[in-house]
C-alpha cells in the first residue's frame, strides 16, 4: 500500500504540473501570427493564422487605405475576453479572415496586435499591402526572427524541458504503468503471457515477443493521440467560453466518478465482440502474432482503463497538438506494456498478486481527473473559488489516505492524512479570506515587511533611447546593478506583474541598490522597434539584469509574465553568475 500511495502522489503532481506548466519558450511574432493576403478570391481576404495558445485583439486590428482613411471592417464574431485592467473586449484564436473590396485604394496599411496566453504581449505589427492584391510586405523593424525567451547557448534538451514536453511524456508513461495494475488488467497478464509466448516464453525469445507486442500497442495509442489532437484542433478556441468550459470540466468529473466505482464505462458490446473474435483467431508464439495481439489489445479497452484513457484523449484534444498527443499516448502504451514485458521475460513471480490494493490505483486516477477538472475550469473561476476547490480536493485525499487500514503503515498513513487535512483546511480558510494562491493560501494575512518601501518603490520610466544609454553608462560608472524592464501601457502582463511581483516587499528588498529602469515602448516608435530587434526582445514584459560591468546576464533574462518567486530566482541566479 505504501508504494501505491507514493505512486499516487507522483502521478497527481506530475499530471497537474504537466497540464499547468507555464511555457517560457515564446514564439517569434511572425510565427505566432502568420499574415497573408488572398488575392485569388473576390473580395480579397486578409488572413491571420493564429498559433495555438495565442490570440489577436479585435479592437487593435485596423486597415488604412492609400488616402489615410480607416476602413470599416466586417469582423466575424469573436471570443469575449476580459481582464481587470482593460475591461471587456473580443479576441480571435486559430484564424481571422477579413474581406477587403478590390476597389479599395492601395496600398493598404494593416496593423494588428496579439498576446500569448503564457504572459507575453507582442508589439503592434504593421504590414503594407501593395497596389496589387496579395503583394504584402511587412516592415522588418516590427519583426524579430530570434527566440529570445531562452539564452542562445541553451541546448535542445533544455528547450524541450522548459516547454513541458518531457514532463508530459514522463507523466503519461507513469500513468501507463499504473494502468497495467488496475483490476481488469493485472489478472490478464498470465493469459497474455501464455498466448504470446506459448511454450517458449522466457529469456531472449520472450523479450522479443514482448517488444513485438508492446510496440504495436503503443503505436495504436499514438495514432489515437494524433487523431484526438486533429479532431480537437479548434477545441482550445471554443473552450475559452465559459458555457463550454464548465461542461467540459463536468466530463472529467464523470470520468472520475467512474474511477470511484459509481458506474462502469466500456466499449459498446458489438464492438467488443468483434474485437474479441479477431483476438481469438490470432495465434501467439510468433513475432507477427504477438504484434497483432498488441494492436488489438490497445483497442480492447477494459472498463477500468476507459476513464483514464478518455481523460487523456480529452486533454490532448483540447491542446490540439498532434506531436504532443502522439508522443504522450505512445509513452502511455509503453508504460502499460512494461509489466507484460517483465512477465514474459522473467516470470509472473516478480509481479505483485492481484488484490484489493488495485482499487486504490483506480482512486489515483479518480483524484487526478478531479484535479484536471479544476484546472480546465480555472479561466472562469475567481481566485478564491479556485483555491477553495483545491482545498476541498486535498481534504478528500486526506480522508481517503486516513481510511487505509494496513497495519504495518497505519501510523504513516494517519500522519500524512493529518498533514494533508491541515493543508486543505488552511486552503479553505485562505479562500474564505480572499486568497488565490494554492501554494500561499494565507498570503493575504502576511503584512508587508517594509511598508515604507511599498509606498516609495518605483521605476524610472524612459521613452528616449539616448536617455536609456546615458542611464546605463552612469550605472556602470557607479558600479551599480541595473534592472531594465520593457513595459507598455497595452501590456496586460505588465500590469499583472506590477500588482503581483513588484508590489511585494521581498522583491523590493531584493532590488535595493539596483538602478531600476523601465523602457516604455507603448508608442512602438521606429527607434524603439530597432532597439528591441537589436536586443532580440519580442515584446513586454521582458526583464534584463545588467551587472556593474555593463554586461547583461543573458541566461537569466525573463520573457513574459512570471511569479514573484520565479522573478527572485532569476535575480539571485544573475547575481551569483556574475
Amino acid at each position: 500500500m505504501r508504494y501505491i500511495f507514493i505512486a499516487f502522489l507522483l502521478t497527481l503532481s506530475s499530471l497537474t504540473h504537466a497540464f499547468t506548466t507555464n511555457q517560457q519558450d515564446f514564439l517569434p511574432v511572425e510565427e505566432a501570427f502568420r499574415f497573408e493576403v488572398m488575392e485569388d478570391i473576390e473580395p480579397n481576404l486578409l488572413a491571420w493564422q493564429i498559433t495555438d495558445k495565442h490570440y489577436l485583439y479585435k479592437d487593435r486590428t485596423k486597415v488604412t487605405d492609400a488616402n489615410g482613411q480607416l476602413l470599416e471592417l466586417d469582423f466575424p464574431e469573436g471570443i469575449d475576453h476580459s481582464d481587470e485592467f482593460f475591461g471587456e473586449t473580443q479576441i480571435y484564436r486559430q484564424l481571422l479572415q477579413l474581406p477587403i473590396d478590390a476597389d479599395v485604394a492601395r496600398p493598404l496599411e494593416v496593423t494588428w496586435q496579439g498576446c500569448a496566453d503564457a504572459g507575453l504581449c507582442y508589439p503592434p505589427q504593421t504590414a503594407t499591402v501593395g497596389a496589387e492584391a496579395g503583394s504584402a510586405t511587412t516592415d522588418s523593424t516590427t519583426q524579430s526572427t530570434t527566440n529570445s525567451a531562452l539564452a542562445e547557448d541553451q541546448s535542445i534538451a533544455e528547450r524541450l524541458a522548459d516547454s513541458g514536453l518531457l514532463l508530459n511524456i514522463a507523466a503519461f508513461f507513469m500513468m501507463g504503468v499504473l494502468l497495467a495494475f488496475t483490476p481488469c488488467m493485472l489478472p490478464m497478464l498470465p493469459i497474455l503471457t501464455s498466448v504470446i509466448g506459448g511454450a517458449k516464453s522466457g529469456g531472449w525469445h520472450g523479450a522479443k515477443l514482448g517488444v513485438a507486442f508492446i510496440l504495436p500497442m503503443a503505436l495504436v495509442y499514438a495514432a489515437l493521440g494524433v487523431l484526438a489532437a486533429s479532431l480537437g484542433s479548434n477545441l482550445a478556441a471554443a473552450l475559452q467560453q465559459p458555457w463550454l468550459l464548465i461542461p467540459f470540466a463536468g466530463i472529467f468529473i464523470l470520468l472520475a466518478l467512474a474511477q470511484f466505482g459509481l458506474f462502469t464505462l466500456q466499449l459498446p458490446a458489438f464492438i467488443r465482440e468483434r474485437l474479441q473474435g479477431a483476438d481469438q483467431n490470432i495465434k501467439g508464439g510468433s513475432l507477427l502474432g504477438a504484434a497483432s495481439l498488441g494492436a488489438l489489445s490497445a483497442l480492447l479497452v477494459g472498463p477500468c482503463m476507459t476513464a483514464p484513457l478518455a481523460g487523456a484523449l480529452l486533454y490532448i484534444a483540447q491542446s490540439g497538438d498532434g506531436v504532443r498527443g502522439g508522443l504522450a499516448l505512445f509513452s502511455l502504451g509503453l508504460g502499460s506494456g512494461i509489466p507484460l514485458l517483465l512477465a514474459i521475460t522473467i516470470g509472473m513471480r516478480w509481479l505483485p498478486k492481484p488484490g484489493n490494493w488495485m482499487e486504490n490505483i483506480n482512486r489515483v486516477f479518480g483524484y487526478a481527473l478531479l484535479a484536471t477538472a479544476i484546472i480546465v475550469v480555472r479561466p472562469v473561476l475567481s481566485g478564491p473559488l479556485f483555491l477553495g476547490l483545491w482545498g476541498a480536493l486535498i481534504l478528500a485525499i486526506a480522508v481517503q489516505v486516513g481510511s487505509m487500514e494496513r497495519t504495518n503503515w497505519r501510523f504513516l498513513s494517519r500522519y500524512i492524512a493529518l498533514l494533508l487535512g491541515l493543508w486543505g483546511g488552511i486552503m479553505l480558510f485562505g479562500a474564505a479570506a480572499g486568497g488565490t494562491d494554492p501554494l500561499q493560501p494565507l498570503e493575504n494575512f502576511s503584512a508587508p515587511a517594509n511598508p515604507a518601501a511599498n509606498s516609495s518603490f518605483q521605476m524610472q520610466r524612459i521613452t528616449d533611447i539616448a536617455q536609456l544609454q546615458a542611464q546605463l553608462q552612469q550605472a556602470e560608472q557607479d558600479g551599480q546593478w541595473v534592472l531594465l524592464d520593457f513595459y507598455a501601457d497595452w501590456c496586460v502582463s505588465c500590469k499583472v506583474m506590477e500588482k503581483t511581483v513588484f508590489a511585494k516587499a521581498e522583491v523590493q528588498d531584493a532590488l535595493a541598490g539596483f538602478r531600476l529602469l523601465q523602457m516604455d515602448v507603448t508608442l512602438n516608435t521606429a527607434d524603439q522597434q530597432k532597439l528591441m530587434q537589436e536586443l532580440k526582445i519580442m515584446g513586454p514584459p521582458t526583464f534584463m539584469f545588467i551587472d556593474p560591468q555593463g554586461d547583461e546576464q543573458r541566461t537569466q533574462r525573463i520573457t513574459g509574465e512570471v511569479s514573484a518567486n520565479e522573478f527572485l530566482r532569476h535575480l539571485n541566479s544573475a547575481q551569483e553568475d556574475s
